[in-house]
């Protein structure tokens, strides 16, 4: 009985501690927790201490203080320390790492002590007790802030934790990026890597070209619109002080040989054909680049990259290096002597020899390049390090020669995929280090980078696309493996939220929200449609374009259904703990003579875009505004033929069907469709063709109806033939690429 007695104190006690660890709700995990008794308030007698190292960060945690609880902290420097009620910011050798980002934060009952071997360290510090104050929205007193007492020591896995973003595809404004940078900051992530320079814009002022931001900055559409924007030096010089006051470096990115049609568009005579080009305003591979054996592209690349070191001290230059397709090069005159003159095999090492050049510059300037993992092909600049994208391939290539990594593979760091595809669990699931990598290549991974690509994410969407996501990322790249575990972070996750509140972020889902079961009943002719929940604690809202707000489920309900029994628009509104989110999903559904109809085809669907099997084009479920999300139905390379049978004679006064256009990715209108009926299934009688215009150029995601109306016409079978165009011209970026059709539904009224 002793002995059980003491284990179930032991137990009990353990429970304890877990519970009061779990209150503690700082992302990124710290390595070591440990909860004190008591706590330790804050007011307005509380004096900051300091030394002159420390003493920015000092006020910048005043200043944040000030301003979200309007409480104005005092300050000494350290020379006086008052018996309590202060909070020192103290430089001292730590005595369990040597790391210079670590810290050690000791709050007591009546002070707060953080410790740290350089002010990196005290900072990130700071961002943990900044986690561990009230929400601001929570309190009733101001005046006063309970912090629990606590020991934690932390320190990184990593030296690199960053987050690339691409201000051309969008131009992002210049106090966003800052903005950003202090929610980096915030997340204890200490690299910016900031893309500046694409086939749709330049965006950094080059006093020596003043055309690049000109010409460059700006990307003309044929209806006219004018889209774009380009940060001065002076703005540049301010980002970047404004991070370094965060600690946060920013590395610009300029790309090169390819992604360069802006630059060549400003200078023709830098490319192999000379042009003219226009500024790209469609995404994708261009095929015209830099011209590689044209010393003059060399002259104006060493020119750029010296303004460019000027303006960011940190120690790499992002070149680029990916999608640099070799077409021009292989045809190009300059190109094939320049491989003949440097005694080189093919393109492929011409590109390296580009590489390996603009590095030899950027090292005599004291600087060292990053590329992406096609920088590896051809042979590796000697001092290069490689970003991993597709996959972790190029990462553990590059670590076994010895060279340095950062590793951010499109399955788990492109924060610009739907929600559906990379989730917050898949995120946390990430390790960088790739297991094929031994311990002394291991040393070689520096880190990982969350890319935000922006395609098809304007400013006002970054936030919905990164977070909660940036959460679970800024985890695995701060914290080790053995302190993570996906669910205890969950919690601590739903805390973060209140958080995020007060810093106005627009946040988004963790996952896939809901699955969407309709089931329709042929004879009473209307839909069952089941909803089920798949993200933990979120409320759904069904709100019917027709009658208004229908229902909705009761916080912990993971199921539950409503019915139409006429056409509709149905919003899913969520929200999360009170708060409505930014992110909607529209579906329409179609109740009409064809719905529930067999459909027989006359080329297969591909796999890959099944839109829902055999009968989903009259299944009366409308595809969405995303033509990769399971709701369209694809035929590549192939006209589309479809005939529907309504099981007898039918008055026929409307035939639609729905096509979908995204010109960067082949998916096109079709040049025309046209509408049979038929009695017999044998003798088919053309009915009526319609047409749409619509511009190659334009990368607007768009579906579109091709309805024709018709009177006096009937018959049982209804066939349409859709004309694949099934070529683009070569100007564009995927030509010769496979064209896609897309087809959502087949509506008979």
């Amino acid at each position: 009985m002793k002995n059980l007695s003491v284990l179930l104190t032991a137990f009990l006690l353990t429970m304890n501690l877990t519970a009061q660890i779990n209150k503690i709700n700082i992302i990124p995990k710290p390595q070591e927790i440990k909860v004190l008794d008591g706590n330790f308030i804050i007011n307005s007698s509380t004096r900051i201490l300091f030394d002159d190292k420390t003493e920015m960060i000092a006020k910048y945690f005043a200043d944040e203080v000030e301003g979200l609880y309007e409480l104005k902290l005092k300050f000494d420097k350290s020379s006086g320390k008052p018996v309590d009620n202060f909070i020192e910011l103290r430089l001292a050798k730590l005595d369990y790492s040597s790391n210079k980002e670590a810290y050690h934060l000791n709050i007591a009952k009546d002070r707060i002590l953080i410790t740290a071997n350089e002010p990196n360290g005290i900072f990130y510090g700071i961002q943990s007790l900044r986690q561990l104050l009230p929400v601001e929205k929570d309190l009733k007193n101001k005046k006063e802030l309970t912090l629990p007492a606590v020991d934690i020591k932390d320190f990184p896995r990593f030296v690199h934790r960053g987050l690339n973003l691409d201000c051309c595809r969008h131009f992002m404004e210049k106090d966003f990026v800052k903005r950003y940078i202090d929610l980096l900051a915030y997340h204890k992530m200490n690299v910016l890597h900031w893309h500046l320079t694409e086939d749709q814009a330049w965006r950094i002022e080059i006093k020596k070209y003043p055309e690049l931001t000109e010409i460059g900055a700006f990307r003309k559409y044929d209806d006219g619109t004018v889209y774009g924007g380009f940060y001065t030096q002076e703005e540049i010089k301010e980002v970047v002080e404004y991070a370094a006051s965060r600690f946060i470096t920013v590395i610009p990115e300029i790309e090169l040989p390819g992604h360069s049609t802006a630059a060549i568009a400003t200078y023709p005579h830098l490319s192999c054909t000379g042009g003219p080009f226009d500024v790209g305003t469609l995404w994708g591979i261009y095929k015209d680049i830099y011209c590689a054996g044209n010393e003059e592209t060399f002259t104006f690349l060493e020119d750029v990259l010296s303004e460019v070191i000027e303006l960011f001290p940190s120690t790499y230059i992002h070149i680029g290096g990916d999608e640099a397709p070799k077409d021009r090069w292989k045809e190009c005159a300059k190109c094939q002597q320049r491989i003949k003159d440097e005694g080189l095999t093919d393109e492929h090492e011409l590109q390296s020899y580009f590489i390996t050049r603009m590095e030899r510059f950027l090292n005599s300037k004291g600087r060292q390049i990053i590329g992406w993992d096609e920088i590896l092909e051809g042979g590796l600049a000697p001092g290069a390090t490689v970003q991993s994208w597709r996959g972790t391939k190029g990462a553990i290539e590059a670590a076994k020669m010895g060279h340095d990594v950062i590793v951010s593979p499109t399955s788990h760091c492109y924060f610009d995929y739907p929600i559906e595809t990379t989730d917050v669990p898949k995120v946390y699931s990430f390790d960088p280090v790739p297991p094929e990598l031994d311990a002394e290549e291991v040393k070689h991974v520096l880190g990982t980078e969350g890319n935000m690509w922006t395609e098809y994410a304007p400013q006002e969407e970054i936030d919905d696309r990164l977070f909660p996501r940036l959460l679970a990322f800024s985890e695995v790249a701060w914290t080790y493996p053995a302190e993570k575990d996906y669910e205890p972070f969950r919690l601590r996750m739903q805390q973060h939220y209140k958080r995020l509140d007060c810093l106005g972020v627009e946040y988004g889902l963790e996952s896939k929200p809901f699955e969407l079961i309709p089931t329709y009943n042929q004879f009473s002719r209307s839909f069952l449609i089941q909803v089920d929940i798949l993200q933990k604690d979120l409320s759904v809202y069904v709100i019917s374009k027709h009658k208004g707000p229908m229902m909705s489920n009761p916080l912990g309900v993971t199921r539950f259904n409503f019915g139409l029994t006429e056409s509709d628009e149905i919003k899913f509104q969520f929200s999360k703990g009170g708060k409505v989110l930014a992110k909607s999903y529209i579906r329409n559904f179609s109740i009409n003579k064809a719905t529930g109809s067999k459909v027989v085809l006359t080329y297969p669907y591909s796999e890959r875009f099944t839109g829902g099997g055999d009968n989903a084009l009259t299944d009366g479920v409308r595809g969405t505004s995303n033509y990769r999300d399971g709701s369209w139905q694809g035929f590549g390379m192939t006209d589309f033929e479809a005939i529907v049978d309504l099981e007898s004679v039918t008055d026929i006064n409307k035939i639609t069907v729905g096509f979908f256009t995204a010109s960067s990715s082949l998916v096109v209108f079709p040049e025309y469709v046209e509408y049979f009926v038929s009695d017999d299934k044998e003798n088919f009688k053309s009915v009526g063709k319609v047409s749409k215009e619509f511009s190659l150029r334009d990368p607007t995601w768009l579906s579109e109806d091709f309805s024709l109306e018709l009177s006096n016409t009937s018959g049982r079978y209804v066939k349409m033939f859709a004309k694949n165009p099934l070529t683009v011209p070569d100007w564009h970026p995927a030509a010769g690429g496979k064209v896609w059709l897309m087809v959502d539904e087949i509506v008979i009224e």
